[in-house]
């Protein structure tokens, strides 16, 4: 969860810096909607990678009564700790991510705040004072 939080909107940035031909503020709602969900696939990727290894050691603990670490590592290796279905985590995680990141933004344009990916600047001087 911590991945998610420290990646997405750096990836979010990121997406719109390099990979959209047009500023932020000149792409539609959905288009912002869709690279809020791209980004929250990737940080999910990321969470699911760096989270992958304990889960994999958490789960042959639950399922081996009595193990220990070391015998996890000799099990599964530790190339199998950090792969053994990790593709399959990938989507799942991704996806999950993707979604929920592309829910919190669609709450905020629906209350009338601005989807993530920086701060709106702030209107001219001179239409401000009118």
């Amino acid at each position: 969860t911590m991945m998610k939080f420290a990646s997405f909107e750096t990836i979010v940035e990121l997406i719109y810096k390099n990979a959209v031909p047009k500023p932020k503020s000149e792409c539609s709602k959905p288009l912002q909607l869709g690279i809020s969900f791209a980004g929250g696939y990737v940080a999910g990727v990321f969470c699911a990678v760096v989270s992958h290894p304990a889960d994999n050691l958490v789960s042959f603990l639950n399922n081996a009564k009595g193990a220990t670490v070391g015998d996890a590592v000799k099990k599964l290796g530790l190339w199998g700790l950090f792969t053994r279905g990790l593709p399959l985590r990938i989507v799942m995680i991704g996806t999950l991510t993707g979604a929920q990141w592309g829910i919190y933004d669609a709450f905020k344009v629906f209350v009338g705040l601005p989807t993530t990916g920086g701060v709106t600047p702030p209107p001219p001087a001179a239409e401000a004072a009118k």
